[in-house]
């Protein structure tokens, strides 16, 4: 693991608190959009591509061909993070993420448009398969850009709570996308099928203005500016993540995988697995997911003060050994098919894993040096993104071939929690610091 393990410059880089919390509000916003553009993608693959998009397959053929759709854009992600990682290390953390809000944005709104496969037959997955690919680019680039700009105009002492801010982008853009399927599905079942599911992406739209309009005026991050007045950019930071901090990177990957992967086990998978499985009906399912995500926000906040007083990378690990604890209890309530069993076993799953997300921005930002920050966290997230799109369906592979007995998901989040511990444990070890001035210490007699 053999790396520079500091930035090259030594210059002090001003901070304030002011701009840190209207930065990180700015980032927190266009976060917000790319995960409900990318989390409809999710319900939508459990609730409705399987039936009117791989209408020839049996139901559990289209189930895991809705879900192998849903896992084609966090294949996408580590390109979008290697291709969106030379831009905002070379050209500009800014750039980088205006352009990437704009394609998720304009990618989702399309979704809405496309006709199923009774009108073009297969022309309509492929064309569902390309839009997602085309999300998965830009949340390669987006998650990374967002918070290496958040914390880069942090002061040191408060980066981990603002980075957590951005965090807050997930349980929002989850529970703006659960809440538009849960209102579309109080439609009859007719009406949902024919129009009522593309209402939500279409809603794509009007978001991306708001967001586009917010982003533009964010400054570049000054941790940059300085990178720039020095020249000390590399023409292909990716290329030294993979070589000069490989091992950091490793880790990247582990402390994020439950942030990510458990995420999905416990909101797309169980979705699919409490309806298509057990029965129970998709507007409890939809709704546990809201419940919990209104939940993981005070969560997030909590968690990200935590780690300024404990490190980001013990925060992991807690959280990654509670959830292991955790795992088949949660499912073994959920087997219950009771609507307030199954709420609680959700909520209770994402607030554990949010002990561990909320910390994922603040301890991959301190694992690289700024001139392979926005590379190295747009990667390191990224590719434990890749592994896990494909979670719900190994999952629900897992799930056939056990005899629909839940131990089998169990298992799996208990081997994706415990990868996150071990990255957690070493990577408050390997954490490294710039050299930042504080604009409000300045003012403040010395």
């Amino acid at each position: 693991m053999t790396q520079r393990s500091s930035p090259r410059s030594t210059a002090p880089v001003h901070v304030s608190s002011k701009d840190a919390r209207r930065i990180a509000g700015a980032a927190f916003v266009g976060t917000a959009l790319e995960w409900y553009d990318y989390f409809l993608f999710g319900t939508a693959a459990a609730l409705v591509f399987n039936r009117l998009f791989f209408t020839d397959l049996d139901a559990t053929a289209a189930t895991l061909a809705a879900f192998a759709t849903f896992g084609v854009g966090f294949a996408a992600r580590p390109i979008g993070a290697f291709v969106f990682g030379i831009i905002g290390d070379r050209f500009g953390r800014r750039p980088a993420l205006l352009v990437t809000i704009v394609m998720i944005g304009v990618a989702t709104g399309l979704i809405g448009v496309l006709p199923d496969y009774l009108a073009v037959g297969v022309a309509a997955p492929v064309m569902l398969a390309i839009l997602r690919l085309v999300q998965g680019l830009a949340v390669g680039g987006e998650w990374g850009g967002a918070v290496t700009i958040a914390v880069e105009h942090a002061p040191i002492e408060k980066r981990a709570r603002y980075a957590a801010l951005v965090q807050i982008g997930s349980p929002v853009g989850t529970l703006l996308s659960s809440s538009a399927f849960a209102l579309v599905l109080l439609l009859p079942a007719e009406a949902f099928d024919a129009w009522g599911w593309r209402l939500p992406f279409l809603g794509a739209f009007p978001l991306l203005a708001v967001a586009l309009y917010i982003r533009f005026k964010v400054e570049e991050s000054p941790v940059f500016t300085q990178l720039v007045q020095q020249e000390e950019r590399v023409k292909v930071p990716a290329l030294q993540v993979f070589t000069k901090a490989w091992g950091r990177l490793l880790v990247a990957i582990a402390a994020a995988l439950l942030g990510v992967g458990g995420f999905y086990l416990m909101t797309t998978f169980v979705v699919s697995y409490g309806s298509n499985t057990l029965g129970v009906d998709r507007g409890v399912m939809v709704n546990a997911t809201l419940v919990a995500a209104v939940l993981q926000i005070p969560m997030t906040i909590f968690s990200g003060r935590l780690a300024e007083r404990f490190g980001p990378g013990r925060m992991t690990l807690f959280g990654a050994l509670l959830t292991a604890a955790a795992a088949f209890p949660l499912f073994w309530l959920i087997d219950t098919q009771n609507p307030i069993g199954i709420i609680a076993a959700v909520s209770i799953g994402i607030l554990l894993i949010t002990l561990a997300y909320a910390v994922t921005g603040a301890l991959l930002t301190d694992l690289f040096p700024p001139h392979l920050r926005y590379s190295g966290v747009a990667l390191g997230y990224n590719l434990a993104g890749a592994i896990s799109g494909f979670l719900p369906l190994i999952a629900t592979a897992f799930l056939a071939s056990s005899g629909n007995q839940s131990w089998s998901a169990a298992l799996l989040l208990v081997a994706v929690s415990l990868i996150t511990a071990v990255g957690g444990l070493i990577g408050e070890r390997l954490r490294i610091r710039d050299a930042v001035v504080t604009a409000d210490t300045e003012r403040s007699p010395a």
